[in-house]
């Protein structure tokens, strides 16, 4: 089995911002192997500077670089059973369905909130120094918000997962909303969604706005309290 770990560096948060880096690893028979491909593209538009600060690619650095519509071509190259990336949801707004068909998803971060609610952190780089990775190297992860750095640490932590679920249960964790470990917002603020009172997951199911991840946590522990 293939699993194709994908990352992308971009101009902004959502399309039609830029990429502006593109990487590729594999998880292939069960271990990580390199695919070869990290690529600075061309996003045909100025980074902005606030943009610049979390990556570090300039201007100069994709001047002449291919544009991502070519770049793209040759990530998606061979036989692959499922993509994967870390908060698929960003990388899946740029490399859409039109690319990739019926191929289906690998969320690490939600599938790290199902299996490790209780982590210190669902970062990519919270989940590599808190799982110690056996085989990671710290010279090739060692710079974060880079493409190639980001998809080989990704495709450790997918490894990490295959040893607690089936590649079909992080499929179907990942087209699902996230199950969220702790609350993040109002005064239960930290406390483990499991802890929290059940007058509060009612109340909020009655709000009109409330982020899809949080209502279906709150139906989620609704059910099971």
């Amino acid at each position: 089995m293939r699993i194709r770990v994908m990352d992308l560096e971009t101009c902004g948060l959502e399309p039609p911002a830029g990429v502006v880096e593109l990487a590729t690893w594999d998880f292939l028979d069960g271990r990580v192997a390199p695919t070869g491909h990290a690529q600075l593209i061309d996003p045909g538009c100025p980074i902005p500077p606030e943009i610049s600060a979390i990556h570090h690619i300039i201007d100069d650095d994709v001047r002449g670089q291919p544009t991502f519509a070519h770049a793209i071509g040759y990530a998606l190259l061979g036989d692959v059973d499922a993509y994967c990336a870390h908060r698929a949801a960003f990388e899946r707004q740029w490399i859409t369905p039109a690319l990739t068909g019926a191929t289906p998803w690998i969320c690490t971060l939600r599938c790290a909130y199902r299996v490790w609610p209780d982590a210190p952190g669902h970062s990519n780089q919270a989940l590599r120094y808190w799982l110690k990775p056996e085989g990671l190297d710290r010279e090739i992860a060692k710079v974060a918000h880079r493409a190639g750095p980001d998809a080989y640490v990704t495709a450790f932590t997918l490894r990490e997962l295959l040893k607690k679920a089936t590649v079909d249960q992080l499929i179907k964790w990942s087209a699902e909303p996230a199950l969220l470990p702790r609350v993040q917002f109002g005064k239960h603020y930290g406390l483990p969604w499991s802890k929290v009172p059940v007058d509060y997951l009612s109340w909020i199911l009655r709000q009109p706005d409330m982020d899809e991840d949080i209502v279906h946590t709150a139906r989620h522990w609704l059910r099971h309290l």
